[in-house]
């Protein structure tokens, strides 16, 4: 379906869990509360929004978090998304952690691709950011992944002053296994507005300088807004993501949802519609889905033409990226 600029709106990204094994700063410090279990949906109740959203067109999911590897039961909802007549893809952002553990299941679901969360190949600055050990376990989920045939996108936050000295190594990542590496703008929700990332223009800017034979990419390499290179003798791509320097709200297709069961139109924004009572109301499943359409439409009809990130003071969004999902 169309939202009322015209965009195609097919993509839906759903948070299943805002508890996460790790405590990176800018987005889930230790003093953080989590949502009473009660309160989060169930995956029946997360697979009755996903077929009304079929039904309007939207044929992508992404499962996050939190971290949505640590809910018990993720791969197997990622299969039953994954039979849903209609559906075209399902993807998982992950920060690594388990993922070598549970690929088994993700492939038995057949997932179609997993975003890796990495914002440094140092052992001790990734204990410093995290607040645990763990990088190993990640590369060798990475690897992993890899080698069963999943298409793994490593996502990267170059912080000023704490991790933009990483790049070099981290493309390195692109040259030795067929991966895309993508480098992120923070984006001042939550947490992100104490923190300031290197832009993608400096970025590539650095990167270009120590490799000026990179070309530009334009295959397509997925769902999201990213602008991806290629340099001559890698096996992956480089991809930038530029939600603040370089607004790709022209081409977004997108409408996410909360681990609660609000979907929100833009990120930028508080407003949001709650899918929760409907889905916990009396009615009978077939009402729950005409009902669920209703507001799945609502909120699609409700983007805004463009966020204001690089205007602070007119930002209403008020909640922590954990607590929206990434």
């Amino acid at each position: 379906m169309r939202d009322p600029y015209g965009r195609k709106i097919n993509y839906m990204r759903i948070s299943i869990t805002d508890r996460c094994n790790l405590r990176c700063r800018y987005c889930m410090p230790e003093d953080i509360e989590n949502i009473p279990a009660r309160e989060i949906l169930s995956f029946e109740e997360i697979l009755m929004v996903c077929r009304a959203a079929v039904s309007l067109g939207i044929t992508r999911f992404k499962l996050t978090g939190g971290e949505p590897l640590v809910r018990r039961g993720c791969s197997e909802l990622a299969g039953k998304i994954r039979k849903i007549p209609g559906v075209e893809q399902v993807t998982l952002t992950t920060n690594g952690i388990g993922l070598k553990k549970n690929l088994p299941a993700l492939l038995e679901s057949r997932i179609d691709g997993v975003n890796i969360s990495l914002d440094t190949l140092d052992s001790e600055q990734y204990r410093q950011i995290t607040g645990r050990d763990g990088l190993t376990e990640i590369l060798d989920g990475l690897e992993a992944a890899v080698w069963a045939g999943i298409r793994v996108k490593v996502n990267c936050v170059m912080q000023k002053g704490v991790t933009e000295e990483q790049w070099p190594y981290l493309i390195g990542l692109a040259k030795e296994h067929k991966v895309d590496v993508r480098f992120i703008e923070i984006m001042p929700i939550g947490y992100g507005r104490e923190y300031i990332s290197l832009s993608a223009q400096e970025l590539f800017s650095l990167i270009a300088k120590r490799n000026p034979n990179i070309l530009s990419d334009k295959t397509v390499h997925g769902n999201g807004p990213a602008v991806y290179y290629r340099i001559p003798g890698f096996l992956g791509s480089i991809g930038f993501i530029s939600a603040m320097h370089g607004k790709f709200c022209s081409r977004c297709n997108r409408i996410r949802m909360t681990a609660q069961g609000d979907v929100k139109p833009c990120l930028c924004y508080e407003e949001s519609i709650s899918l929760k009572p409907v889905l916990r109301s009396g009615a009978d499943d077939r009402e729950k889905f005409r009902q669920l359409r209703g507001a799945l439409y609502q909120a699609v009809m409700k983007k805004p033409d463009q966020h204001c990130f690089e205007q602070l003071q007119k930002i209403t969004e008020t909640h922590k990226m954990i607590q929206i999902g990434g």
